[in-house]
């Protein structure tokens, strides 16, 4: 695998190196060592799964307050999105193409926000997470803010009211 450093501190893409023979293909996605090398922790103490219906869907961006911020490590298994995060502490933020096709992943820091938009019908995201989830440390940043100035691929389709609902950025 190749971990590709991003703009932002901390933050990495995962390329999977691919090894393909008549069988189909193995690829290591994770490597506890290769990460510590990276000062990267493994997310390991929750999964999730986001299953989205619509192209076009966006969801978040959503952050745990500290102490309880979170690792996360993201991978798109069918389908397609737009995956960005925020690092919260510059306001500065980066988008990636993470596919079923690509099979690239996306290493989150703590201290960063996250959200994306679904580029294709039926996308579902996996999340590897660090650390256990406090409803009362729920945080969320909105998706159009006008200092992030994110530039979404996509109209938007689907929000919710919680994601509508967010504050704007504040530091």
């Amino acid at each position: 695998m190749r971990i590709v450093a991003t703009p932002l501190p901390g933050a990495y893409v995962i390329e999977p190196e691919v090894n393909e023979d008549e069988r189909g293909f193995f690829a290591r996605m994770l490597d506890r060592d290769r990460f510590a090398e990276h000062g990267m922790t493994v997310p390991s103490t929750q999964w999730s799964i986001s299953f989205n219906r619509k192209r076009g869907t966006i969801r978040g961006l959503h952050h745990q307050a500290s102490p309880h911020a979170e690792v996360k490590l993201i991978r798109c298994t069918s389908g397609a999105i737009f995956d960005v995060i925020v690092e919260l502490a510059s306001a500065k933020w980066f988008g990636v193409e993470l596919s079923a096709t690509n099979r690239r992943s996306l290493y989150v820091p703590a201290g960063f926000a996250h959200g994306f938009q679904s580029l294709t019908d039926d996308a579902e995201v996996f999340y590897a997470i660090d650390g256990a989830y406090v409803p009362e440390a729920a945080r969320g940043v909105r998706w159009d803010d006008a200092v992030l100035g994110i530039e979404w691929p996509l109209p938007p389709t689907i929000i919710s009211e919680r994601d509508r609902s967010s504050p704007p950025f504040s530091r």
